[in-house]
């Protein structure tokens, strides 16, 4: 009678797990059928910039790095190595974005501010947001930012953004100092 349960168990356990597998599968072949170009519809992908947890700025398989400015690329990798040399570990949290994900940031920031004209003191519109362009990258974390901030102008990085320790752009040659940010709460 002891080994009849067991094997019963055994049928039951290998049959729902069958089934878990199965309706995993199935879902997961409909996510790969999902188009992942930046014209389809759904929220944005990876093809349209959204890039995973500890980015690398070396992670040029990832559009959202791969589609950087390649001098701007470059000068965000030295600074990472710089920075792991210092024990600081640096993430890309965003770079180039498509329009389409540009577009959704904007959006969820008019949601949350309650206007367009506040939204803007955050979040670019498409046609003006430098990641769209691949000429800006998002840093962090924090200590990160802070140390880019002392010390990105040795790769030509500045923070470009007054209310945006995060944001970082090539706008200087390597080593000279650093333009004044840009206030966009005051437009």
């Amino acid at each position: 009678m002891l080994t009849d349960h067991r094997t019963t168990v055994v049928a039951i356990v290998a049959a729902v797990t069958c089934l878990g597998l199965t309706s995993c599968t199935a879902a997961s072949a409909q996510d790969d059928a999902t188009p992942s170009t930046s014209g389809s519809s759904g929220p944005p992908r990876a093809a349209d910039g959204v890039l995973p947890d500890h980015t690398s700025a070396y992670d040029t398989d990832l559009p959202g790095i791969a589609k950087l400015d390649p001098e701007l690329r470059k000068a965000v990798q030295q600074a990472e190595t710089a920075m792991k040399n210092d024990g600081i570990n640096m993430q890309v949290t965003t770079g180039w974005r498509s329009k389409k994900y540009q577009e959704e940031l904007l959006d969820k920031a008019i949601r949350k501010y309650g206007s367009k004209k506040k939204a803007l003191e955050y979040v670019a519109e498409p046609d003006a947001s430098h990641h769209v362009t691949g000429h800006a990258v998002d840093i962090g974390p924090t200590d990160a930012d802070d140390w880019l901030s002392r010390h990105g102008n040795r790769y030509g990085l500045c923070q470009t953004l007054s209310n945006e320790i995060w944001h970082f752009e090539l706008v200087t040659k390597p080593g000279e100092d650093c333009p004044p940010m840009t206030d966009p709460t005051k437009s």
